[in-house]
């Protein structure tokens, strides 16, 4: 009986030590690259969907084994990110974002449709968890914003925001337990401030540091009050600091 125990400790060792793998679409931009950071700071496995090799083995040049990179073009359609996922990844945080330029049609390509693709490819390999990065103000119009300057400036692009919100829509069909963050004005500077979380369609201004909006991505992963969540986010000088579960819990499911 003595061996058996010893058998069942070890075991539950094993299990104990067995990694989790997230996989992180667009984890090359800078707020995907946070993400990927905070991750495996957190001890999980990453695996990074990139389009670009080289330019991920620059940016992730100091990271060991449990940071994995694989070609994931969103735009590409469901097969090919259900080969970059595997079945190996129990959840998909996506952190997309196309790239300015004269192609007017790149943000519904890619925060549309590639965020599609991504549920899509998520529901074929049974993935139950997805995490998207979107923005305030995708439901401007509806918000009575649609004068409001960030909301024109954004949409002068392709019509980045209902890009962004017709994508929200199909996920929140999809039956994926999902969390979906907007984020206020993205700051590359440290987090400054405490973080204030508020139900869609409610916040049309401020800032807040992309590396708090992947701590709130994580941080959203393990959390049963983040599940099937739209939620909005904010830095704020003279706001409380609160625990993510009492922010979330917070938060309303529709």
């Amino acid at each position: 009986m003595e061996g058996a125990n010893e058998i069942t400790r070890e075991a539950k060792e094993n299990v104990n030590q067995t990694k989790r793998k997230i996989f992180v679409a667009g984890a090359t931009g800078r707020t995907g690259k946070s993400i990927v950071e905070q991750l495996l700071a957190k001890g999980f496995e990453v695996k990074a969907g990139v389009r670009d090799l080289a330019k991920a083995r620059a940016t992730f040049s100091k990271h060991g084994p449990s940071l994995q990179m694989v070609i994931a073009d969103v735009t590409e359609g469901s097969d090919k990110l259900v080969q970059a996922i595997g079945d190996d990844s129990e959840a998909v945080i996506c952190a997309t974002g196309f790239r300015p330029g004269l192609n007017l049609f790149a943000p519904w390509k890619v925060e549309n449709l590639g965020t599609v693709n991504l549920v899509e490819a998520c529901c074929k390999l049974g993935v139950k968890r997805f995490i998207l990065i979107s923005s305030i103000l995708v439901n401007g119009a509806a918000m009575g914003q649609m004068l409001n300057p960030a909301y024109l400036f954004l949409n002068i692009f392709g019509l980045t925001l209902v890009a962004k919100h017709k994508a929200e829509n199909h996920i929140r069909k999809s039956g994926i337990n999902y969390t979906i963050i907007r984020p206020a004005g993205l700051k590359n500077e440290p987090p400054s401030g405490n973080l204030v979380m508020e139900p869609e369609d409610t916040l049309y201004d401020g800032t807040i540091s992309r590396d708090l909006v992947a701590e709130v991505a994580v941080e959203a992963l393990d959390l049963p009050e983040a599940s099937y969540k739209v939620v909005e986010i904010v830095s704020r000088a003279d706001a409380p600091e609160r625990t993510y579960e009492d922010l979330f819990g917070s938060i309303k499911q529709k």
